[in-house]
């Protein structure tokens, strides 16, 4: 694990130091006017395949925001997160709702040290990697970690999420 010089940690990066979970920082420089998308610009900015990066989507599942981190080259089948959480009904939450629970800007929210801690949901896909690369918690950080490692610090179940 390397830092930036000065920058200060993340809350995702202290969850993972306090746990002792191996990880690395993957930071870049993050273009606001890339059209890309977050984790596409992430992908490319740190040169590994997209399929292993997974951006951290907030949605309200029966009135409780629920966290999918779900491949960034796909998209989150709201259906199927409702099934997951065993809810009726997923819509994806407000930024501002979002941005609140988990104390991160969109575009940096990661599934790690989380404000609130919000039940959370892998796409089964992630199972299949040795490691996948996830929001850092602020634009412009990625980290990678191992899968287990990232279901075990977020108390998340998997379920294939993505379409």
């Amino acid at each position: 694990m390397t830092r930036r010089r000065n920058s200060a940690p993340t809350l995702a990066v202290l969850a993972l130091e306090r746990a002792g979970i191996p990880h690395r920082l993957h930071p870049y420089d993050h273009d606001p006017r890339s059209t890309l998308g977050y984790g596409l610009e992430a992908a490319r900015a740190i040169g590994v395949p997209p399929e292993q990066v997974f951006k951290s989507l907030v949605a309200d599942v029966d009135g409780e925001l629920v966290v999918a981190v779900v491949p960034v080259t796909g998209e989150l089948d709201l259906k199927a997160l409702a099934r997951a959480v065993g809810g009726k009904k997923a819509v994806m939450a407000p930024v501002a709702r979002a941005e609140r629970a988990t104390g991160y800007v969109a575009g940096g929210i990661s599934p790690l040290g989380q404000r609130t801690r919000l039940v959370t949901v892998l796409d089964a896909s992630a199972t299949s990697l040795a490691v996948v690369y996830v929001s850092g918690g602020r634009r412009g950080l990625d980290l990678s970690l191992a899968p287990a490692d990232l279901v075990r610090l977020t108390g998340a179940t998997t379920a294939p999420l993505a379409r």
